[in-house]
């Protein structure tokens, strides 16, 4: 079993240390916080052995792997340190703002023989490997709509006055960084790299995007993703081919999802029971990688990131939208 440290103190870190109990995969070592007291705290509520207010000293102890669960612009930074203390890497989307910054993660990855993964949960559910082998029922592909739009309790802090990380670019925040790397990643998962890309976001006061659209062009269809942390929607996503259309009720996780064909007009429900904690699949995957070696999962799953961030950056840098650095 592998033992991990993690960074960050979080309600996302509580669950993959819940879900990291269910996989029997790994292990909990020891946690880093910023504060002693939310070191000490974190660390006796959910069975660490210690918890560190030094980052170095964390890194030096008996780890196998660090996950990252820090603010978005400190991935690259705690990435990039682990890797130096020769630590595999769990980083939580996104890994980085930049294409540039993952180049950078891949290549000293390589140069110290350790393997990074960005923590796409939707990516390694059963339902979702059922979605990929479902895609050529629905034959030549015309259309496509994700949609992940989620009223943020967050905005109601904002609206007060005050800036949340999310909602902050000084902490990389925005709703594309946040819900719109789901259906993005997704599509490039499916689809490949887009020919171009526009994003059309609606900024709030402070320059950050609240909600947007991001349409995708491939050669014979387009992908049209809408995302919103100021509102709530209740729209289904959809791939439309010329044979039929599969339907699925949520980016991440997929619970529901149908496939409509046209000739037949028969209604199949594609989707099986998994586990809620759906983050049990990405640490199975990644542990998997980790004790086998898998250097080519390595090298496709880095690739994968390397153009969700390429997007990323130019859907960003098409509004203005700026980061730390930039």
């Amino acid at each position: 079993m592998l033992k991990y440290s993690v960074i960050g103190t979080s309600w996302i870190t509580e669950m993959f240390i819940n879900a990291a109990k269910k996989s029997k995969e790994a292990e909990l070592l020891s946690i880093y916080s910023r504060r002693e007291e939310s070191a000490r705290a974190f660390a006796a509520k959910n069975g660490a052995v210690k918890g560190y207010t030094n980052l170095d000293e964390m890194l030096a102890d008996d780890s196998d792997f660090i996950y990252i669960a820090s603010p978005n612009n400190l991935h690259f930074e705690h990435v990039m340190k682990c890797i130096d203390h020769h630590k595999h890497v769990f980083c939580e989307k996104p890994m980085a703002f930049t294409e540039f910054q993952v180049q950078e993660i891949y290549r000293a990855a390589n140069e110290k023989n350790v393997f990074v993964f960005e923590g796409y949960r939707h990516l390694y559910s059963p339902n979702y490997r059922k979605l990929q082998a479902s895609l050529k029922e629905v034959g030549k592909i015309r259309s496509v709509l994700f949609p992940y739009l989620q009223y943020s309790s967050r905005y109601d802090q904002f609206k007060d006055g005050s800036i949340p990380n999310v909602f902050s670019k000084d902490f990389a925040g925005g709703v594309l960084m946040d819900l719109g790397v789901y259906p993005l990643s997704m599509t490039i998962d499916l689809f490949g790299n887009p020919n171009d890309l526009d994003y059309i976001p609606l900024l709030l006061p402070n320059g950050v995007d609240g909600n947007g659209t991001l349409v995708l062009r491939y050669d014979e269809f387009t992908v049209t993703i809408l995302i919103s942390k100021i509102t709530d929607s209740k729209l289904t996503a959809e791939i439309q081919g010329e044979d039929g259309v599969l339907t699925i009720n949520h980016i991440a996780p997929i619970t529901n999802m149908t496939l409509t064909t046209r000739k037949q007009k028969e209604v199949t429900e594609l989707a099986g029971p998994q586990e809620e904690l759906d983050m049990v699949y990405e640490i199975q995957a990644f542990s998997e990688m980790v004790k086998t070696n898998d250097r080519a999962s390595f090298e496709k799953w880095m690739m994968r990131s390397a153009q969700v961030a390429k997007c990323l950056e130019k859907a960003r840098h098409q509004n203005n939208i700026l980061f730390p650095g930039e």
